[in-house]
């Protein structure tokens, strides 16, 4: 074993110790047990840090970094010849950012849709929470060690934590597809193509339709989702683009994150209720955010008494929408991402040419549109 083994083999001891010392701790304590001095969030960033770090250390085993990054484009600037054996059987792992929001259940839906029609086993594995981005880096980690899938479709759950484990893959020689949410990189050089929505645009949408629903003056709040989600930055930036443009608008809050689920988006709303009481419009970046600011307004009695839009679909949004405590839902087409992601990927191990970047579209739902039919294809 060489100094570069033992040294990936001592960091990998080192960093399953650390998630189990922080299994142990959290596990060990009780709710009248003091606060722990550094936050569950920053625990899972150590241990992602970590994790990231070591993939980056045995993709580059032999090789400098530099030679792997030239390897990766000039695996992904062309199509290529086919990738697998013809009438041989294509296995695909599709891994979401979570697996408990609606949103993912779409997507899979979609998933496996394309992947039925071309004959290919797909299989769907990710973690529980969108903020557990060591447990992301696992689950490819896992699938790149098992040797049983020939290509890869990630939602990557930050845009920067998830590069060197893609790396890796690539490396490997398994192709890689990027949805729902941008990876630092270019598509057709570090990955095969980016499926996703246009959320600048998006973001923009919703910002467009706040200011009319406010008549482009007052004050406004927005609840952001999570730190390193390049799809929502992306939503929050266009929406803060439209209201820095409208003079008459003044946005009081621009800085809180709603966190990974529904019930911490909760918490973080009535943290900062009477910012909330100020605002005459509301706007939240994703399903989770929107819900929790939802169940927040319903608590202290202002559902239907503010100006809302949030963005993405479910079933609880869509029934507040009917009845009038949501005025706009900014909606994508999971399914249609799902859908694609797979699609390109198989082409792609088929030798075929792919395009680099796929926009799956966004449009504004709202109590009158409701029922269109291009409408309820996007949110069922």
């Amino acid at each position: 074993m060489n100094d570069r083994a033992r040294e990936m083999m001592a960091k990998q001891m080192m960093v399953a110790a650390l998630v189990l010392v922080m299994l142990f701790a959290a596990g060990c304590g009780g709710e009248s047990e003091q606060k722990p001095a550094i936050s569950s969030e920053q625990q899972q960033k150590a241990v992602h840090d970590a994790m990231a770090e070591d993939v980056a250390k045995s993709a580059a085993v032999g090789e400098k970094a530099d030679d792997v990054q030239e390897k990766m484009k000039h695996t992904f600037s062309q199509a290529k010849a086919p990738l697998v054996k013809a009438g041989e059987k294509i296995t695909i792992a599709v891994i979401p950012k979570g697996t408990t929001h609606e949103y993912w259940n779409s997507v899979k839906a979609g998933a496996e849709k394309a992947s039925s029609e071309l004959g290919v086993k797909m299989i769907w594995k990710g973690p529980l929470k969108e903020n557990d981005r060591a447990g992301q880096i696992q689950v490819v980690q896992q699938f790149l060690t098992g040797g049983e899938i020939d290509g890869m479709v990630i939602a990557p759950l930050d845009s920067k934590a998830l590069v060197r484990p893609i790396q890796h893959a690539v490396k490997k020689g398994i192709p890689v597809v990027i949805i729902d949410s941008a990876l630092d990189g270019k598509p057709g050089e570090d990955y095969v193509s980016f499926v996703a929505t246009d959320n600048f645009n998006g973001g923009q949408l919703g910002g467009k339709e706040l200011d009319k629903l406010i008549g482009d003056k007052g004050n406004v709040v927005l609840l952001r989702y999570l730190v390193g989600s390049a799809s929502t930055e992306q939503r929050e930036a266009g929406f803060l683009d439209v209201m820095h443009k409208t003079p008459g608008v003044k946005v009081l809050v621009d800085n809180r994150y709603a966190g990974a689920t529904a019930g911490d988006a909760k918490i973080q709303s009535l943290n900062m209720i009477d910012r909330v009481r100020e605002a005459d419009g509301i706007f939240a970046s994703n399903e989770a955010a929107t819900l929790g600011m939802l169940l927040a307004l319903k608590q202290v009695d202002l559902a239907g008494k503010k100006k809302f839009v949030g963005f993405d679909s479910s079933p609880p949004l869509v029934r507040g929408l009917k009845e009038d405590q949501i005025d706009a839902l900014v909606v994508q087409n999971p399914k249609k991402m799902g859908y694609e992601g797979v699609k390109t990927l198989v082409a792609y191990l088929k030798g075929q040419k792919v395009a680099q970047r796929i926009d799956t579209g966004v449009a504004i739902v709202t109590k009158a549109n409701l029922n269109d039919p291009e409408i309820k294809e996007m949110i069922e």
